[in-house]
């Protein structure tokens, strides 16, 4: 059929185009369905969307990833893409191969999987899971898909957390630790999507963290390590499109999560790593014998595409710092680096510093480089390299001055911090997108209260938000209190 591409202005991530309800019944095809456009010098390929009202009979709109068609085209009806029969094939339990595989992530790549298709997709690999063939494939398949990063020294660190767990900013004061240490660990972070702070949030308190692959690499041969957003450097790209799949659902099933995890680290140009693993009610993982079988897979993969991985299976009942948002989180991770801050913050740095510390065959002494005031220095140094105020303190950073107090309301002890709640109350409050926004923890798992002792006090910009983030509060159990003979029963 022959049509004028006319520029259509409507946000879409995939090569659209929008059809006349009237040319699309006699092209015989359906919004979802393709379409192929042949101008004079090139062809192209465009995903259906049908109207009545935006797109004259005798047009087709062309969105921003096909502005390059233009004047009259031939337009006809255009097959799905292979990998659309491999999703239907996953949906059916049936285990797919290596080249399968790495045509669903070529076609992801591409954008040629419509939202449905990649919704599909993931839900597909959620209910049946993947073989530890396909996460390897799958592994190899996104790595590919992407750059991959070089560097002159044989063993670069690096450290990942499967998530979860609240206020749990240890990578900043784990990279100190290891880049003072004399090793390379350039750490690529996540901003929020779901939670009150992801690190890249928290560490855009202290300094710019959207850089390129060049100044990144110019940033750690300074310094050996950096702070930096990974989605300003683009590694293992087709990950950021599945996470933006499993988002809303909250899906993360754990064969995806090791490709996804590991495809970055392999594509940072890393080569030895530490996965922490936290586990309890609240955390992502439930059981420890569920967490034991992800170590075991991490590191069969890991070792599979030449990576060296270290699991380290911690607690993940409670939040492991006390604050929780941008501010309040960057606060906690400066006084940890100052001598001072959450025993269990600190705990848990040096814990994961000394474990990577080893698996890069060097002698665990996270603790003297801390207690020494190295870690601290080297942290200034990154941070004055990526654009920040190196000497600001602990004093300087000022959360929301919009406040409420959440207190108990009999004697007992706590016996959990509920990490969802906590986070949810959080974001109510503003955080991340208000920087000052979060709560504070005053009492963790295993201390005693009366009633009317703070629990943890919320912070907001403003105040209709902390209204809000107070109705949930009280409405809700984020930490529990049990008198002391049920909270012995329940620890039982």
């Amino acid at each position: 059929m022959r049509l004028t591409a006319t520029p259509v202005d409507i946000g879409t991530r995939h090569p659209t185009v929008l059809l006349n309800v009237t040319d699309a019944e006699e092209l015989g095809v359906n919004p979802l369905d393709r379409v192929q456009i042949r101008a004079e010098d090139r062809t192209a390929t465009g995903i259906v969307e049908v109207t009545d009202e935006l797109v004259s009979c005798g047009c087709v709109g062309v969105t921003e990833r096909l502005r390059h068609v233009t004047g009259d085209v031939e337009v006809d009806a255009a097959p799905k893409p292979d990998s659309v029969a491999y999703i239907h094939k996953k949906l059916d339990d049936v285990e797919l191969d290596a080249s399968e595989i790495a045509s669903i992530v070529q076609d992801i790549d591409a954008d040629r999987l419509s939202d449905v298709e990649l919704g599909a997709y993931v839900s597909a690999v959620y209910a049946n899971g993947l073989s530890l063939a396909e996460t390897t494939h799958l592994t190899e398949s996104m790595t590919e898909a992407g750059k991959v990063v070089e560097w002159d020294d044989p063993i670069v660190a690096d450290k990942h957390s499967i998530g979860g767990v609240a206020g749990n900013r240890v990578t900043p004061i784990v990279v100190a630790i290891v880049a003072a240490s004399g090793v390379k660990i350039p750490k690529t972070s996540s901003r929020a999507v779901t939670s009150p702070a992801g690190t890249a949030d928290t560490m855009a308190v202290f300094c710019d963290v959207a850089f390129s692959m060049d100044e990144v690499r110019e940033i750690v041969e300074e310094t050996n390590g950096c702070f930096v957003w990974g989605g300003s450097v683009n590694l293992s790209p087709v990950d950021d499109k599945i996470i933006r799949a499993e988002t809303p659902l909250s899906l993360d099933p754990h064969g995806q999560l090791i490709a996804s995890v590991l495809s970055k680290k392999k594509s940072a140009g890393s080569t030895n790593v530490v996965i922490d693993l936290p586990y309890g009610e609240g955390a992502k993982v439930q059981s420890l014998v569920e967490a034991r079988e992800l170590a075991d897979d991490f590191r069969r993969v890991g070792e599979h595409i030449g990576l060296t991985i270290e699991c380290t299976i911690t607690t993940g009942e409670q939040p492991i710092g006390r604050g929780i948002g941008p501010i309040l989180e960057a606060r906690d991770v400066l006084r940890v680096l100052d001598g001072d801050g959450p025993d269990e913050l600190r705990l848990k740095s040096v814990r994961l510093a000394d474990i990577l510390l080893e698996c890069c065959d060097l002698p665990a002494n996270a603790a003297e480089v801390l207690d020494s005031g190295r870690a601290l220095a080297k942290f200034r140094e990154i941070v004055a390299a990526q654009n920040g105020v190196p000497d600001v303190s602990p004093a300087d950073l000022k959360p929301g001055g919009e406040t409420a107090v959440v207190t108990a309301d009999r004697q007992g002890v706590v016996t959990h911090v509920n990490n969802r709640l906590v986070s949810d109350i959080a974001r109510r409050a503003g955080a991340p997108r208000d920087t000052g926004a979060g709560l504070y923890l005053h009492r963790r798992v295993d201390d005693e209260v009366t009633p009317d002792d703070p629990l943890f006090t919320i912070y907001a910009e403003q105040a209709a938000k902390l209204t809000d983030a107070v109705t949930l509060a009280e409405r809700v159990e984020a930490v529990r209190v049990r008198p002391r003979e049920d909270a012995l029963v329940e620890r039982r």
